[in-house]
């Protein structure tokens, strides 16, 4: 087991362990993925793991290649007593802005778990607004927590995977590759191709380079 993988498991062990004997018994962890990006939606999961499950080389999903997060993603399906995805497009952004956006994301993601945890770990500094139950805001939850470390994944695999098929549609980003972050080769795309409709018009003009 990878050194990051053995941290993430130690850490939970005891985690997990103290939540128990407070009484938490059914533990979900919430994650996101492309709130930085400049094109396509945000993506949150949720995951509920059994007690006491940690998979093989469970980990951030950003500290994992695109074959090792694909084949967890199927472990996790597996496993899981439970998981929800919540998705909120572009314009919902532009609309609303990042953070309400990825909020709702994560709200939509809790709400399709079905039964509510009893306890929830939201990876990050902030709690999730309008939450009506116990929850943590933990920074690096997703390097020290299994159920974040899930959501991580699911949450970067669906992401990576609406990219791909919409870079179909739109051929000429690069989507495919870069899934809409701030690349040097997708920035000089929108500036000879001008922006389509997966772009977040206010974090382009926001962050476009000099001279465009």
């Amino acid at each position: 087991m990878a050194k990051s993988s053995l941290l993430l498991k130690e850490s939970w062990i005891e985690r997990e362990s103290l939540l128990r004997r407070k009484g938490f018994h059914v533990i979900a962890g919430v994650d996101e993925a492309g709130r930085g990006s400049l094109a396509g939606p945000v993506v949150a999961a949720a995951v509920i793991l059994p007690l006491g499950c940690m998979m093989e080389g469970l980990n951030d999903s950003k500290k994992l290649s695109p074959a090792r997060r694909e084949a967890l993603a199927v472990e996790i399906k597996r496993l899981a007593l439970a998981w929800g995805i919540g998705i909120v497009s572009s314009q919902v952004i532009d609309r609303i802005g990042i953070v309400p956006s990825t909020f709702r994301a994560m709200s939509l993601a809790i709400d399709r778990l079905g039964d509510r945890p009893d306890y929830l770990i939201v990876d990050g500094n902030q709690k999730v607004p309008g939450y009506e139950g116990t929850q943590e805001a933990l920074i690096d939850g997703d390097a020290l927590a299994a159920p974040v470390a899930a959501a991580s994944i699911l949450a970067k695999v669906v992401r990576d995977g609406l990219m791909k098929r919409y870079s179909l549609f739109f051929p000429g980003y690069g989507f495919e590759q870069h899934k809409g972050y701030g690349t040097q080769a997708h920035r000089s795309a929108i500036l000879e191709q001008g922006t389509c409709l997966l772009h977040r018009e206010t974090f382009v003009h926001l962050r476009r380079p000099e001279g465009g």
